[in-house]
């Protein structure tokens, strides 16, 4: 519970942070506010499993970050994914997974793209 509360304060604290923003530190990320706030209120595994799923086509991190809001609809994506359990599934296997194990991603046919641009 004492978790929870901390969660919920420290998640308050960065929406406060992103609201304090100004519009010029906002275009210099290449985010908008909203954008921002969905960001801030992603649950803490998600960027994780996003970055393990991506692995899993082959693409390395730093390309899963370079595009900003790409990433941001990648984990908006995820975030609100029904595949949770086969996710944790096909991720609990590690290096065993492959990419035609994860036809459930709903970021699947973006990993693709990237894996592509990735190898071009």
């Amino acid at each position: 519970m004492f978790e929870r509360i901390k969660a919920m304060i420290e998640r308050w604290q960065e929406l406060s942070e992103v609201e304090a923003m100004s519009d010029h530190e906002l275009d210099d990320l290449g985010v908008t506010r909203e954008q921002m706030r969905a960001f801030v209120c992603i649950p803490q595994d998600v960027p994780d499993r996003v970055l393990a799923m991506a692995e899993i086509f082959g693409i390395p991190e730093d390309q899963v970050q370079r595009d900003h809001a790409l990433y941001l609809e990648l984990l908006e994506t995820c975030c609100t994914c029904g595949d949770r359990g086969a996710c944790k599934l096909a991720l609990a296997k590690g290096d065993l997974s492959r990419p035609g194990d994860c036809s459930f991603c709903r970021n699947a046919r973006s990993f693709h793209e990237l894996a592509e641009a990735v190898a071009a």
